[in-house]
């Protein structure tokens, strides 16, 4: 072989430098923002370049609530027995809310993703006869606010306005029961993993196996077999 071959050089931008003038720089956008992305997700506001809108103002008194929190994977939020204080809005990461017996089996009922809002839905949740818990299954980047502070700033923007927020993502949560507790009695363990794998993809990459045992309703044993089958 030839000693003085030299490959190829590569295209140009490949060789720049992080100081060489041709690399275009983007500012990297404040963390606030994807906070208030997230609001406006949550309550169905379209933002726009206009700041003193009406819908622009509210969204900036409830950002103003919130502060950003990172947590490793397993931390408890929110625990059985204490009312649920906070708002949680993940802007990076995984969360499940789950019920846990005093022997310690626990029954996931759901897992929260990017973009997800959280809070105490249900009146008993916020008081000391709470048995919901949250925990994060993954290392998390949430936004966490005091409720009452949170449900109070919706409040003195119009009359009904909370009713009509709480009502949307009560249903939203009571649909998502019901049909998961109907799948549980009218569905084979098979048709109910081949559905958690076409409606949460994402999950079933994230999530650890025994975990979506839980939320599926089977043993860990059970779901591996499934799982197995599945890729077969």
């Amino acid at each position: 072989m030839n000693s003085s071959f030299r490959p190829p050089m590569a295209s140009a931008p490949c060789l720049l430098g992080d100081e060489t003038n041709d690399i275009i720089r983007y500012d990297t956008a404040p963390a606030e923002v994807a906070l208030l992305n997230g609001l406006s997700h949550a309550f169905g506001i379209c933002l726009n370049e206009k700041q003193d809108t009406p819908e622009a103002l509210f969204l900036s008194d409830l950002a103003r609530l919130f502060h950003q929190k990172r947590i490793d994977a397993e931390t408890p939020l929110e625990k059985h027995d204490r009312p649920w204080a906070n708002v949680y809005l993940i802007q990076y990461g995984i969360l499940r809310l789950f019920r846990e017996s005093p022997t310690g089996k626990v029954a996931i009922h759901h897992f929260f993703t990017e973009g997800d809002l959280i809070w105490p839905v249900f009146g008993r949740s916020r008081t000391v006869r709470n048995t919901l818990c949250l925990t994060s299954v993954l290392p998390a980047t949430v936004w966490v606010a005091d409720f009452a502070a949170f449900r109070s700033a919706i409040q003195s923007h119009g009359d009904g306005l909370w009713a009509r927020f709480a009502l949307v993502l009560t249903e939203e949560m009571a649909e998502l029961t019901s049909m998961r507790e109907y799948r549980k009695h009218t569905m084979s363990a098979k048709e109910r993993y081949r559905l958690l794998v076409d409606e949460y993809p994402e999950l079933i990459k994230r999530v650890p196996d025994n975990q979506l045992a839980s939320w599926l309703g089977v043993v860990p044993a059970t779901f591996s077999r499934l799982k197995t089958a599945a890729k077969s």
